[in-house]
């Protein structure tokens, strides 16, 4: 089922044959017979159903429709919600009716493999389902999703309804301006035209065949994806990341507001990778609880768990509390190289690394406090960053 993951742009169904030769030549006899059996069995089911079949039991139900690359895997995600009674793998978005996966797997039918989703709206919102979406995709990759490429896997959000639409685009607008990501927001959100069921064999895939499906998932690269963009926050609920302050966006503002909003010396330091005298800066011997942010973004850096007296006269900590607003360059200022420290977004000097830190890493982030604003943590919350109080507890 697997192909080779350097060769990315291979059609699925080509895939998902290639993985039966190695999944027979990497388990037990026994198992092989077995997955050999299902392989068979679903070489003769029906081919694809009319999207007006919808089981009796879903009627009355709310229905929202998403594609995120190999519907097995949003499938899987989606029925995993409280509130959703039914997700169903099957095609979108394409120019033909009752296509049949070889065809929408070949490209031509423009049809976009997705997943109709059937909830209770008492129980769980639209938007709180677009929140999951999220945590399930590659929203910045248009050509397709993880080892599946090709337009048949690319991303998208069809709504039934104005109200979705407004939804979508509000809920994809405040992602894009959170600063999770390193490129721009390519989802596609578009009208719902049709949704046609996929092949039997492809339902519940998860349940019925789960040491594929796990094999599958497990080397497409979705979930080693989601877990560095996401980390502790994955699989959150939407009122949890709106009261940590998930909408809350980092960026740069004009050399005209730095000049305005900075002092001379932390617009010389952050600005024109200047250094403050150590024992003379205002965090060197700060013992309060809370954290540091950038001053020019605003995006979180450190935290006063991790800072610690390296006698040096400038704030040191031995490790981040976002490592992916840390950038390191090599800075050739001096004789020798060093490493230089920059925040992600508001590209500000913070300072340089070291190896000589305390253990549990045995860094040192030596870091100018004309580049730091402290937030107390007490006032972790009203100002957005309440994700963090964890780190006190």
């Amino acid at each position: 089922m697997i192909a080779s993951l350097n060769k990315l742009r291979i059609k699925k169904i080509d895939q998902r044959k290639q993985f039966m030769n190695l999944f027979a030549k990497t388990i037990s006899t026994a198992l092989v017979v077995l997955l050999a059996a299902c392989s068979n069995a679903e070489s003769t089911t029906d081919a694809a159903m009319s999207d007006n079949m919808v089981p009796a039991q879903l009627k009355g139900l709310q229905v929202a429709t998403f594609a995120g690359g190999c519907f097995w895997c949003t499938e899987a995600d989606f029925e995993k919600l409280e509130g959703v009674k039914d997700a169903i793998s099957g095609f979108s978005g394409g120019t033909i009716k009752n296509p049949s996966y070889k065809q929408v797997a070949s490209g031509r039918t423009r049809h976009i493999e997705s997943v109709q989703v059937y909830y209770d709206e008492n129980i769980v919102s639209y938007e709180e389902l677009l929140h999951a979406f999220w945590q399930m995709i590659n929203p910045t990759d248009s050509r397709g999703q993880f080892v599946d490429r090709g337009h048949q896997y690319s991303p998208a959000i069809f709504y039934h309804s104005e109200q979705q639409k407004l939804a979508a685009q509000k809920s994809s607008n405040a992602l894009g301006e959170s600063g999770r990501y390193d490129k721009p927001l390519a989802t596609d959100i578009r009208a719902f035209n049709n949704f046609y069921n996929a092949e039997d064999y492809h339902q519940d895939y998860y349940k019925r065949n789960p040491v594929r499906y796990k094999y599958y998932r497990y080397n497409s690269g979705r979930d080693d994806y989601l877990k560095e963009i996401w980390g502790s926050e994955l699989h959150s609920k939407l009122k949890d990341m709106n009261k940590m302050g998930m909408k809350k966006s980092y960026h740069k503002p004009s050399d005209k507001v730095l000049k305005q909003q900075l002092t001379k010396l932390q617009y010389n330091v952050t600005q024109n990778d200047d250094t403050e005298r150590p024992f003379d800066n205002k965090y060197w011997n700060n013992k309060k609880a809370g954290i540091y942010v950038d001053v020019v973004s605003q995006e979180p850096l450190f935290s006063s768990t991790h800072k610690y007296e390296s006698k040096t006269g400038w704030p040191s900590f031995y490790e981040t509390i976002e490592s992916k607003n840390v950038v390191e360059e090599t800075d050739y200022k001096l004789i020798f190289p060093r490493t230089e420290l920059r925040s992600r977004h508001g590209d500000s000097h913070l300072g340089h690394l070291f190896d000589d830190g305390p253990k549990p890493t045995g860094l040192r982030y030596c870091i100018n406090s004309a580049s730091l604003r402290f937030v107390a943590k007490a006032d972790l919350e009203k100002e957005g960053y309440g994700k963090y109080l964890k780190l006190f507890n």
